[in-house]
């Protein structure tokens, strides 16, 4: 009997996404938002890699932003704030607190 293969996020070692039911004003990261989701940045924890970056381009409280893609491997996130469009490593958005609208 053959064994029955993982998919690749598992093989890889990366957390999936959560499947979780998205009430309106659960509190989760921007690493667990899914695709088409829209939220509002309740805050950036502190201390955070590059937290004065994420300020510098807008990913500071009260923000509001749409998850446009997750990349096919987990390692990158498309999100759209202010206009524009943005890539950032799923690792730096588990720094990100939001609110679901």
């Amino acid at each position: 009997m053959s064994k029955k293969r993982l998919p690749c996020s598992r093989e890889c070692g990366v957390v999936p996404v959560s499947h979780r039911p998205s009430g309106v004003g659960e509190k989760l990261t921007l690493a667990e938002l899914p695709v088409g989701a829209a939220a509002t940045i309740i805050k950036v924890v502190p201390n955070s890699r590059g937290g004065r970056k994420f300020a510098d381009v807008g990913l500071v409280a009260g923000t509001e932003l749409l998850m446009e893609a997750h990349a096919p491997f987990g390692g990158l996130l498309r999100v759209k704030l202010l206009g524009t469009s943005m890539a950032l490593h799923r690792n730096d958005a588990v720094n990100i607190i939001l609110e679901n609208k």
